[in-house]
């Protein structure tokens, strides 16, 4: 282990504080962060409709879609899955007790120790993956086509994960400075990647390798927008660095047991992806059909839910190591119930514009009877928009209270329960019966992680806001029913435009419901969204 820095060794003083130094509350954070993900959330869907346009649903993006498995793998079972939140939790105690050098020193250490074991996991992969394809892709079996080239685009894909794990790490130091802005560029850069790799590779490389200009842009972006972006920002506010390997150092110990049940345990969130391409792969096209309605669904979900989590997940850690109980329950049950009312009246819109808005991917290769089958598996899954969003919230609670054990036992045996749900609901019913079985899962997942919290008297199911609550669920209803009607006196579409013009008016429709419900009933949720604290 080497020695901590001398004072001679130390960096110069951090830089007088600028555009990217400004810190954030927890509102103005989270509405930073939804900027953020509705800006990425557009590039995502111009990637999905130019990536759809080039391949369509067949063997080179089934290959793709799947090639994200291991990586992703290997990043849950060797740094949590989110290395950022047990490293916040570190460093925000240091942070309160006025530390920064310690805190400094406690990231050094984490940070090149585990760049050591994750370089041997992605040596790992590279050697097995054949093997790990052939078992996580029950279609791929008999396919030699689709394995042979999802084990190649596995192979570029792995060594992102060494990337993704520096940019999380120097994340946490600014996430606990209350500086937002880095992390509000790293989706932006991540999916600009992905679409310059594939407008300007993909005619440059013959036959199915064009696929493969996909997985060299997904490593640029990753190593511009999550390593060397959120490196550059904690090198702004002083970050003295040193590389430490000590895999007995009270730091990494530290981290290690609060981000080993994250490692051990296992997650719906994390493995829902899983199931759905392990089933969807029997069909060719299959992981091409589900992981775009899963992508479709997720752009939305995407600007309401991990934003927040992401921006609480510091304030909550504070109130909590402040031994402020009644603040921390009152904070994560406001926050669950504002997620959860935005939630009900987004899916109202998803699931009443489903058709057109799936539609609009359709073109190319993509043609429109794949285009009618995103479209029930959208409609499906949107049912959840709110759940998945708060199962977020909740877990970082415990996150927050340094309890990463109780959610990682409780996502496991969820897990567990729900294979057979998977597979039964997929032999019956499909690719349908798969969205559902991924409804029932976090369902599941959120309803168990809010009962824990509960019992443990973290958060409260009293201070959760039922009345806004009920009166957000009336919203949606109504909203669902006016865009309904609405899309029935439109007159039907044969282009895009037409569809862009029916999705405009009949959005205009939904938001003027939802809106005059919500104020009709008394509703504070449009003055809380607006409200910056």
């Amino acid at each position: 282990m080497s020695p901590p820095p001398s004072p001679e060794a130390q960096s110069p003083a951090p830089r007088s504080p600028g555009a990217f130094s400004k810190q954030y509350t927890a509102g103005s954070a989270a509405i930073l962060l939804m900027l953020s993900s509705l800006a990425s959330g557009v590039l995502a869907l111009i990637r999905i409709k130019y990536v759809n346009h080039i391949w369509g649903a067949g063997i080179e993006q089934d290959a793709y879609q799947a090639a994200f498995t291991l990586p992703d793998l290997l990043n849950y079972f060797l740094i949590g899955g989110a290395a950022s939140i047990s490293v916040i939790t570190i460093l925000n105690r240091y942070r309160e007790a006025g530390d920064d050098e310690g805190g400094d020193r406690a990231l050094s250490v984490i940070l090149t120790t585990m760049l050591v074991v994750l370089g041997a996991g992605v040596l790992l992969g590279e050697v097995f993956a054949p093997q790990y394809v052939w078992l996580a892709n029950k279609g791929f079996r008999h396919d030699p086509e689709r394995a042979a080239l999802c084990v190649s685009l596995t192979r570029l894909i792995l060594p992102a994960q060494l990337f993704f794990f520096i940019g999380s790490v120097m994340s946490s130091r600014l996430q606990v400075r209350k500086i937002f802005l880095y992390q509000a560029f790293t989706p932006l850069i991540y999916n600009t990647g992905i679409i310059a790799g594939a407008f300007f590779l993909h005619n440059r490389l013959s036959d199915h390798h064009g696929i493969h200009s996909l997985a060299w842009g997904v490593l640029a972006g990753v190593i511009v927008g999550s390593a060397f972006l959120n490196s550059l920002g904690a090198f702004r506010t002083g970050l003295r660095y040193h590389p430490i390997v000590g895999f007995r150092d009270p730091a990494f110990l530290e981290w290690l047991k609060l981000s080993l049940p994250l490692m051990i345990g296992v997650s719906l969130v994390m493995f829902d992806g899983i199931f759905l391409k392990y089933f969807g792969s029997i069909q060719v096209g299959g992981i091409t059909l589900i992981t775009n309605a899963k992508n479709l669904f997720n752009a939305p979900f995407n600007i309401i839910g991990p934003a927040a989590g992401a921006a609480s997940l510091p304030f909550f850690a504070s109130l909590y190591q402040r031994g402020l109980a009644q603040e921390f329950s009152a904070s994560v049950s406001r926050s669950v119930s504002r997620l959860f009312a935005v939630g009900m009246i987004v899916s109202a819109w998803m699931i009443a514009l489903a058709p057109w808005l799936m539609d609009l991917f359709r073109g190319g290769k993509f043609n429109r009877a794949d285009a009618e089958a995103i479209t029930h598996l959208f409609a499906l899954l949107s049912v959840t928009l709110a759940l998945w969003a708060v199962q977020g919230i909740y877990a970082r609670a415990f996150y927050a209270a340094s309890d990463t054990k109780t959610p990682a036992i409780a996502g496991t045996l969820i897990t567990l329960v729900s294979i057979p749900i998977y597979s039964g609901l997929f032999h019956a019913f499909g690719l349908r019966g798969l969205a559902i079985a991924s409804d029932i899962g976090i369902f599941a997942q959120t309803a168990s992680l809010a009962f824990l919290l509960h019992r443990k008297h973290l958060v409260s199911f009293a201070d959760l806001e039922f009345e806004e609550l009920a009166r957000a669920l009336a919203a949606a209803l109504v909203a669902f029913t006016a865009t309904t009607i609405a899309t029935h006196f439109l007159p039907p579409v044969s282009t895009h435009l037409k569809e862009f013009v029916t999705i405009a008016v009949a959005s205009v429709v939904w938001a003027a419901a939802a809106a005059a419900t919500l104020f009709a009933t008394g509703s504070k949720l449009p003055a809380q969204i607006l409200r910056r604290r």
